[in-house]
């Protein structure tokens, strides 16, 4: 069983900055990638960033510049590091595995940027 623990939420004022991260255990082997969703209250799942095996990285354009997602294949952990972040940039934020025997979600942490 695949288990996604993430970490490295808070409240931030506006301009701010923000680390999470999100560490898989269990059997897995075959990683395609590793990604960042968020969901703020009345709207629907986005998807942040996500990095694959091999380093690629793809980047929703309303964090383009400000963060950036990276990883530690040997520990099967994947990074964000928000930066500039914003009001509407509250939201839960949920950890994605993609494998070979499927897909895995963490349970979510909330960041929530506010003065």
């Amino acid at each position: 069983q695949v288990q996604l623990v993430e970490s490295g939420g808070g409240l931030v004022q506006p301009g701010g900055s923000l680390r999470l991260s999100c560490a898989a255990s269990g059997s897995i082997f075959s990683i395609y990638a590793m990604g960042w969703y968020r969901q703020a209250p009345g709207k629907q799942r986005e998807l942040v960033a996500s990095i694959t095996s091999g380093g690629s990285t793809n980047y929703a354009d309303f964090v383009k510049g400000r963060f950036t997602i990276s990883r530690d294949n040997t520990k099967n952990t994947v990074y964000l590091q928000m930066n500039s972040l914003k009001p509407e940039d509250t939201a839960v934020y949920r950890c994605n595995l993609k494998w070979v025997l499927g897909e895995s979600w963490g349970q979510g942490t909330q960041v929530t940027v506010s003065s």
